[in-house]
């Protein structure tokens, strides 16, 4: 298929897949004239993956180029792989070297600890959130980390559905895009059910306030 084509069945202007090739992200199409190329479905998923990664899930070309790689990945046991896909995922930060990014990062082992989780001292979401109980801790907000080991165990029965389902399948590479849809997508898709259900859980608390006025 040439460029247009490619464009159509993706939804992708055609000057952002010259971008994402340029980048790195989506290989080369075959050459037929100097000035001419065309593409298979290989380029077409290429083109979702990468649409997924930087247009729907944020992240920096420079990201979303190394969770790619992964993908390529014939080497190393399904762990290693898998958890370089997710880490790779999580936006790169810097702790912070302050009492209250101490008093966080301890909160943080605490709970990796109450729940008997097994999780790697490297893992950047234990920076990340630190940093989000850092930033509530100066708002003033104790409503939410009030709520923290209720939020841990939601995230842990759905991880444990989610793996399930991702080892359902043989592929590691299929595994790897498993990664992607459940930590890039899935993040989409669970943050948008949850506020349906907080303006449902709103309106049906004002209604019964209302009834008991």
């Amino acid at each position: 298929m040439k460029m247009a084509e490619l464009s159509a069945r993706t939804g992708v202007a055609a000057p952002t897949i010259r971008y994402y090739i340029r980048e790195g992200l989506v290989p080369q199409g075959k050459l037929t004239s100097p000035n001419q190329a065309v593409y298979d479905e290989s380029h077409v998923r290429a083109l979702r993956l990468t649409r997924a990664l930087v247009g729907v899930g944020g992240l920096a070309v420079e990201q979303a180029r190394k969770v790619l790689a992964h993908l390529a990945e014939k080497e190393g046991n399904t762990y290693a792989i898998l958890g370089s896909t997710q880490y790779a995922l999580t936006p790169p930060s810097v702790p912070r070297d302050d009492d209250a990014s101490f008093r966080a990062a301890e909160r943080v082992d605490a709970l990796i600890a109450a729940h008997g989780w097994s999780v790697r001292p490297d893992n950047p979401a234990r920076t990340t959130l630190a940093e989000a109980l850092v930033s509530l801790e100066a708002l003033g907000v104790t409503a939410v980390t009030d709520m923290l080991d209720t939020y841990a165990a939601a995230a842990e029965g759905l991880a444990r559905d989610e793996i399930e389902r991702l080892f359902e399948t043989t592929a590691d590479e299929s595994r790897v895009v498993g990664v992607i849809a459940f930590d890039i997508l899935g993040d989409r898709l669970l943050s948008a059910l949850r506020r349906l259900a907080q303006e449902d859980a709103t309106v049906k608390r004002l209604n019964a306030d209302a009834g008991d006025a």
